[in-house]
């Protein structure tokens, strides 16, 4: 009974194994027929040299050696058997995704290579198979450039630029905000000047620190992912930025906003490239840089909309508490939450990130990163839904993807360190960071090796400079600006001397006054602002100051005697240089610190100013996007650097301030294509397993750099000229003669 099962059973497993094999010597020979009419089609694309590769080992693979010696006879009946009596159901159609093993089948192939090899991996020496793994990129990348090639440039390339440039367009606007809201958080935080300018560096920190990280760690676990995880990480501390109100936790929220929005551009740039010809490379990537500036943009028309309409403040007392009422912009929650026109300007500036986030999750990733990381099933689908996209959009929708075969790099097993699973989830996570940021450092070092150190230093070197002199300027030039219109407010100042006034109502604003040795008797400041007054050695006696709020006013060496000081906001801060009070009652004091930009033409004119520095950029984008490619990426960078360079000289006639703007326009309209042209030569200079890691590392270069320049050219504001000037030219110049030395990339393919 038993031997009868067994036989049947060795019945059935034959003839299961006699159907496999016919089927798949029918899918061998019509095959065959395929590759040979794709050979045809595309002999122009060379596919063939990769095809006839593969092709033989196929072969091998469904037709293994017999002991026997007799595989090639039963492979040629088995063949005319398996054709004579095929239905219709398994016909195998162009285009169709055919011959891509399963994940299984892969490793039965791995294995019987490795079988067949004299020497296995495991005894392979390391460097051998790095060597292999070169090879293998270098055939991929050939064979990738004509695949990207046949999918073409339509749709799915735009549809893709539009996503990512959201992306882009928030790391422009988290720039350009820290400078906008700085002056407006710390008045109405009241921070001590001890810890002014603390904002600006911080964010500045965290974005270097995440330029490096998330590029690193795109190249590990995918572009797609990393850039969902910084943008979600900045849209929702820099949305809850806007509602802390000590100063403490608004530097801590916009520290992680920078960490996280720090990785847009490595990885934006790397993901972009990976889905673009070399033809259409250098321009489609210049098009795309213009999203940083239309971030610049939007962070200035923003602030010059909403920030200076701070509101006006009222008091309405009752028994038990004081209700502050704002218009404009502000409202108020009690006396302890106010929220003023600069957290709307907050909020206001996360939206693109938001906007990028949802856009983003209706995207693949990118096709060359699976490629390089052995998902040969996956990048092969996104290619396809790349391809039919765009034939789509050309109204060719019968056209079909011609490819079903891509070269894998040879995958090698990365040596890690392992921790016990019984550690605690902290420990774990903390274990877990330390070895991807080793990995990152290790995968850094190699963008440091030969033949690759001396273009990489050169490109750090640029990157270095080209921002050290950008930053700087861009922070020395507002603060000029508003150095030459002190020095103009300063000027018009009212000089009072030994004046004597009694009973008499002050219920208007005073603004830009010197009251010097003044007598004040019996007089009432009511629901009055004052506005850069200073009271020098004067005597305030029997006076009544009631909703009254100060702005850079103060009181050196002046005596108040029987003063009654109700609902203002004036404190000791402002009561300096030995003043004495006598009998003075303070009640109902204003908590906070006072700002306001009523009829303030100051606060609009900054931004203004901001705003049309801005737009001058636009020209020089659309120029370098134009030219990036008929007059080379070396040219366009170099030559950008030494004219910015140059155009520095001209400050030295910078006497008034519509000479200040149009320099200022005129640096920012040339500076722009070196900024392009250096994001494309970083984005081709590096190969794909690298890419993410060595853009991330020259941005973070770029942010550091920009530390350095705030703290260095905004020590330098109101001193001399000179200084600024020979620095930022000479950086610039030298910058530029640099950049000339490295490679040109221009007719590289994606390594």
């Amino acid at each position: 009974m038993e031997d009868t099962y067994n036989n049947r059973t060795s019945l059935t497993k034959g003839a299961k194994d006699i159907v496999k094999e016919a089927k798949r010597h029918a899918k061998k020979k019509v095959g065959k027929v395929v590759d040979h009419a794709t050979d045809e089609y595309s002999s122009h694309r060379n596919y063939s040299r990769f095809q006839d590769e593969e092709d033989e080992d196929d072969d091998f693979y469904r037709n293994p050696p017999r002991p026997d010696g007799q595989g090639d006879h039963d492979n040629e009946e088995g063949s005319s058997d398996a054709t004579e009596g095929h239905d219709d159901e398994d016909e195998i159609y162009e285009g169709e995704y055919q011959g891509i093993p399963s994940a299984g089948d892969r490793k039965q192939k791995e294995g019987q290579v490795a079988a067949g090899q004299p020497m296995s991996d495991a005894t392979m020496d390391r460097k051998g198979l790095e060597q292999e793994r070169e090879a293998d990129e270098e055939e991929l990348a050939q064979q990738y450039e004509l695949i990207i090639q046949e999918c073409g440039h339509g749709r799915f390339q735009w549809q893709l630029f539009l996503v990512l440039g959201l992306a882009l367009m928030s790391d422009g606007v988290e720039v350009f905000v820290v400078g906008f809201v700085l002056p407006s958080a710390e008045t109405d935080m009241c921070v001590p000047n001890s810890m002014s300018g603390w904002l600006g560096s911080v964010v500045y920190v965290g974005m270097m620190v995440g330029a490096f990280f998330w590029g690193g760690m795109s190249d590990k676990v995918g572009r797609r992912q990393c850039l969902l995880i910084c943008l979600s990480t900045n849209g929702f501390f820099a949305f809850l930025s806007s509602f802390v109100q000590g100063y403490g936790l608004f530097l801590l929220c916009r520290l992680v906003a920078g960490f996280g929005i720090g990785g847009a551009v490595p990885i934006v740039f790397s993901f972009f490239s990976e889905v673009l010809s070399r033809e259409k490379r250098g321009e489609h990537l210049s098009w795309l840089c213009m999203f940083w500036m239309i971030g610049e943009i939007y962070a200035s028309a923003m602030a010059w909309a909403i920030i200076p309409h701070y509101g006006e403040t009222t008091c309405k007392t009752s028994t038990f508490i004081n209700v502050y009422l704002y218009t404009g912009w502000s409202f108020s929650m009690g006396s302890a939450y106010q929220f003023h026109s600069w957290r709307v300007f907050v909020v206001v500036c996360a939206l693109p990130c938001v906007c990028a986030v949802v856009a983003l999750t209706f995207m693949p990733e990118s096709p060359r990163f699976y490629l390089e990381v052995g998902k040969h099933d996956e990048a092969w689908m996104i290619l396809k839904q790349i391809h039919d996209t765009n034939m789509r959009a050309r109204g060719q929708p019968e056209k079909v993807f011609t490819v079903n075969r891509i070269k894998i790099p040879k995958q090698l097993d990365e040596l890690v360190e392992m921790e016990s699973e019984s550690g605690n989830p902290v420990s774990r996570f903390f274990f877990r960071i330390k070895t991807e940021i080793h990995g990152i450092y290790l995968n850094l070092m190699k963008c440091f090796n030969y033949p690759m150190r001396e273009n990489m230093i050169r490109l750090a070197i640029v990157w270095f400079l080209l921002s050290f002199g950008y930053y700087g300027l861009s922070v020395w030039f507002p603060d000029v600006i508003k150095h030459l219109q002190a020095d103009d407010y300063a000027s018009k100042v009212k000089l009072h001397n030994n004046e004597r006034i009694e009973d008499f109502t002050f219920n208007f604003t005073l603004e830009n006054q010197i009251h010097k040795n003044s007598l004040f008797i019996n007089d009432r400041f009511i629901n009055m602002k004052l506005r850069s007054v200073t009271f020098i050695d004067s005597t305030f006696r029997n006076c009544h100051f009631d909703d009254v709020t100060s702005v850079g006013s103060f009181f050196r060496n002046c005596t108040f005697i029987d003063v009654l000081f109700f609902n203002t906001d004036i404190d000791e801060s402002k009561l300096i240089d030995g003043t004495e009070l006598i009998n003075c009652t303070f009640t109902h004091n204003k908590k906070g610190c006072q700002m306001t930009f009523d009829d303030d033409y100051s606060a609009y004119w900054v931004y203004f100013i901001n705003f049309l520095g801005t737009l001058a950029v636009l020209p020089g984008n659309i120029v370098s996007a134009l030219l990036m490619d008929k007059i080379g990426r070396l040219s366009m960078l170099g030559g950008s650097m030494i004219l910015s360079g140059i155009s520095c000289f001209f400050l030295w006639f910078g006497t008034s301030e519509s000479m200040m703007i149009f320099m200022l326009c005129l640096y920012n309209g040339l500076s722009i294509s070196a900024w392009n042209s250096l994001d494309v030569i970083t984005t081709e200079s590096f190969p794909t397993t690298r890419r993410g890691t060595g853009f991330g590392f020259c941005n973070a270069l770029c942010k550091l750099a920009a530390v350095l320049g705030n703290l260095i050219f905004g020590s330098l504001v109101g001193i001399t000229k000179a200084i600024p000037i020979l620095m930022a030219s000479s950086v610039l110049v030298g910058g530029g003669l640099v950049a000339l030395r490295l490679p040109d990339t221009k007719s590289n393919v994606l390594m």
